[in-house]
């Protein structure tokens, strides 16, 4: 089966080292990391530039992964990615990644874990009521190693998002 292509949401100031270990997996065809810099740069240029980046890098994407650290759930962007994927069509799931260990963080002598967030699906509903965490899959990674869980399944909670999906459009 060919590689899926997707898009990561998620927090990038708190969560970015713990999504570059995810993207390392190379199970799925992903879009490239941005910089820190580019981002900043996109997001100097207002709401509706950082918007076109968003769906600029959405198109082709079967699937909207959302990485769930501390503080996911309340951002602004990742709000509006959820969102639009559910509006697009495109197939949603969410996974923890709380108890991958953020390298930047072990440096500096620190745990490197963060605290679970809040299911970002909890805050939307369909027209019928129905909230989007009902039929939406948040993966909680085996907190002893996260990493290889995330790498053994990743694949296959794509397609069971795909297929779920499928039966809502």
């Amino acid at each position: 089966m060919a590689k899926r292509r997707v898009f990561y949401s998620f927090h990038y100031k708190n969560d970015v080292s713990r999504v570059a270990q995810i993207r390392n997996i190379g199970a799925i065809e992903d879009n490239k990391p941005v910089s820190e810099n580019a981002w900043e740069e996109v997001k100097k240029k207002g709401d509706a530039a950082i918007e076109k980046w968003i769906d600029d890098n959405m198109k082709n994407r079967s699937c909207v992964i959302v990485l769930v650290g501390e503080k996911t759930a309340h951002r602004k962007w990742v709000k509006y990615e959820i969102k639009k994927a559910w509006n697009d069509g495109k197939a949603l799931l969410g996974i923890y990644i709380h108890n991958i260990k953020d390298p930047l963080l072990c440096r500096q002598g620190k745990s490197g874990e963060s605290y679970k967030g809040d299911n970002p699906f909890e805050q939307f509903k369909l027209k019928d009521g129905t909230k989007l965490s009902e039929i939406v899959k948040c993966h909680n990674p085996f907190f002893l190693d996260p990493y290889n869980d995330i790498k053994e399944n990743l694949e296959d909670w794509i397609e069971e998002a795909i297929e779920t999906r499928n039966q809502y459009k």
